[in-house]
């Protein structure tokens, strides 16, 4: 966790580092955190810190310990399961009303997306590769037109990382994440709104199989 620079945003900032420190594994379930603490570390005042554990616990990344600490929650896996539920409903809608909207430059930038995503995995940069699976979507939603969709998805995106980053270390399988998404753009580019949605309906479906591995409890 690195120090910050003051600035009118320094919540925001506060919040993108914790909220990073949460999903990369930096702060493990369980762990205790105080607001002192968090301060020290990223060499603020305790107000900009006091507000972003506000907002992380009402998000649900921490929750209550004790009078004054907070502690990081475990990853569910009953939560993840109705995230991915909620995915396979809402994501085919995404993909069905994108396909209807597609235009030379979106396709264009959905393409560059694609292409991005598999030079990053060559690369071997898991946590760009997580940024760019979540472009990716997100590209679909803003496609979409529909807005509820768009800021929905972000807010349990933020939740799927913590395991999402995890699934995309195993080897070959960030690279069958990429060619499943390039099949799905290009029926969507053939026009075929039906069979785009079935195919993002099977990625996620599919993605849960590989996140649940991780998030099960132990026996």
């Amino acid at each position: 966790m690195e120090t910050l620079e003051q600035s009118a945003s320094l919540v925001d900032q506060a919040y993108s580092v914790i909220l990073d420190a949460l999903c990369d594994g930096t702060l493990k379930p369980g762990e205790r955190l105080t607001q002192e603490d968090i301060a020290a570390r990223l060499n603020v005042s305790r107000q900009p810190v006091t507000h972003a554990l506000a907002v992380l616990k009402a998000q649900g990344f921490l929750q209550q310990s004790g009078r004054r600490g907070l502690m990081v929650t475990s990853v569910e896996p009953d939560f993840f399961q109705a995230i991915y539920q909620f995915r396979s409903a809402v994501e085919p809608l995404a993909v069905s009303l994108a396909t209807q909207r597609l235009t030379k430059q979106a396709i264009l930038r959905g393409r560059s997306l694609v292409e991005h995503g598999r030079n990053l995995v060559v690369a071997g940069d898991t946590r760009a590769s997580l940024q760019a699976d979540m472009d990716y979507h997100a590209f679909i939603y803003d496609l979409s037109g529909n807005p509820i969709i768009g800021e929905t998805m972000r807010l349990h995106w933020l939740h799927l990382r913590r395991a999402m980053g995890k699934v995309l270390r195993y080897p070959g399988m960030s690279i069958a994440v990429w060619q499943e998404h390039s099949r799905i753009l290009e029926r969507m580019i053939f026009g075929d709104a039906a069979g785009a949605a079935d195919l993002m309906r099977r990625h996620v479906v599919d993605a849960f199989e590989r996140v649940k591995i991780d998030i099960a409890p132990p026996p």
